[in-house]
């Protein structure tokens, strides 16, 4: 018997508090996997990732696509986790069920990746150019904690069917997926040989880095500029996917009320907590007034996901945090002069943190609302005079993640 350290606590290990969203207490433990059992851990993936590179695009896409068919089949203890991660049910569902899609459209690629990996001729006579795909030996993936399943498995099925061992290490905030994802990969030998998802904190990302050949992290900012500049220690490449600030742009064309509905399910979904949410509204002061109307009212009628996670629209801020900073980002603006006109107010309901939807008017460049990511159901409204005042404002940022412009 030996001890998987992906899996089994140790009775020395650090044990890290895991924060329940809905209800704001620490309804359990995880260990924070430690230096020595990582690289434990490290080469045994290494040592399986021989002979998974050998079975080939076929042979890997084979195990991927029967592995995700069978853990989709029986999603029950790992969407069972993710909810209580989250503490929401149904985005936890669609995070689930984009597995088989991510899969097939991977495997698509894999194909289309090796097929066009071939020898061509060069401007030189007699000199061939052949393309040669070899896989990383161990990917390391750190991936956040507003899509844990979803932002593991990005970076990992591509890995994986490139050939390389994956080696995941997800938020020590949304922690209580990993056993049951593990538990899936364990009913697949060849699979479980090559990937494994640690528990633990930065520390054990930063080991982590000392253990792979690559790294691929999505996160804040000042995380990812901590792994960039740890990859670059060891000229190692870093594949970061970070934060954004992203804005919309509503053209005085658009349809007010249409324009609203977007600009609103793009805010709000996932309670604002994803990356490329709208977090900066720019409108054409010919339209603002009826947009801001349109918005303010959509806005006001969206419902929390409480007491039922099966019901309504706006679930928990699943980082405590989080909610300490869009509340000090408000408090901010309005200090400097903005007005909310619907929402505001971080509320506790059952012991988890709820914000509605909020609009928030009079801003300006000057507030962290406007320049600082928010991660919150928060839309800043502000209204322009002209197409070239407007793709301006929405440059004037040091993000640039993604962006949108509504108009007919």
């Amino acid at each position: 018997f030996t001890r998987d350290p992906s899996t089994m606590p140790n009775a020395s290990a650090r044990m890290l508090p895991v924060r329940n969203p809905r209800t704001g207490q620490t309804d359990c433990h995880v260990e924070a996997v430690g230096a020595a059992a990582l690289a434990e851990l490290a080469a045994r993936l290494r040592a399986g990732q021989a002979a998974w590179a050998a079975a080939g695009v076929a042979g890997r896409s084979a195990v991927l696509k029967a592995w995700s068919d069978r853990l989709l089949a029986h999603p029950g203890p790992l969407l069972e986790a993710l909810s209580t991660d989250t503490g929401r049910h149904l985005l936890a569902g669609n995070e689930l069920r984009a597995l088989g899609g991510m899969v097939a459209g991977n495997v698509a690629m894999a194909g289309h990746a090796v097929a066009e990996a071939a020898e061509r001729p060069s401007v030189t006579p007699g000199i061939g150019i052949r393309t040669q795909l070899v896989p990383y030996g161990l990917v390391g993936v750190i991936s956040p904690w507003n899509f844990p399943f979803l932002l593991s498995m990005l970076d990992t099925i591509p890995a994986l069917l490139a050939g390389c061992a994956v080696l995941v290490k997800p938020s020590e905030v949304t922690p209580r997926f990993v056993a049951p994802l593990m538990a899936s990969v364990r009913e697949f030998p060849e699979l479980a040989a090559v990937f494994a998802v640690v528990t633990g904190d930065g520390q054990t990302g930063a080991a982590l880095i000392e253990q792979v050949d690559a790294v691929c992290f999505t996160g804040s900012v000042a995380t990812g500029r901590k792994v960039a500049e740890a990859c670059a220690r060891r000229f190692i490449p870093a594949f970061l996917e970070l934060g954004g600030k992203d804005p919309v742009i509503v053209l005085a064309s658009a349809d007010p009320d249409r324009a609203a509905a977007a600009v609103l399910r793009a805010s709000v979904q996932a309670t604002g907590q994803a990356c490329q949410s709208l977090e900066r509204v720019y409108v054409h002061e010919r339209v603002a007034a009826a947009f801001i109307e349109r918005l303010v009212a959509r806005a006001g009628a969206v419902p929390l996901n409480y007491p039922d996670s099966r019901r309504g629209q706006v679930g928990p801020l699943i980082f405590a945090r989080q909610a300490e900073i869009i509340a000090g980002q408000l408090a901010d603006a309005v200090a400097k002069g903005a007005r909310i006109l619907t929402g505001g107010a971080v509320e506790t309901h059952g012991g988890g943190l709820w914000l509605r939807p909020t609009v928030v008017t009079g801003v300006t460049h000057a507030m962290t609302l406007m320049t600082e990511e928010t991660f919150g159901p928060v839309l800043p409204v502000m209204p322009f005079r002209d197409t070239a005042e407007a793709v301006r404002l929405a440059n004037d940022s040091v993000y640039g993640l993604s962006a949108a412009v509504l108009g007919d």
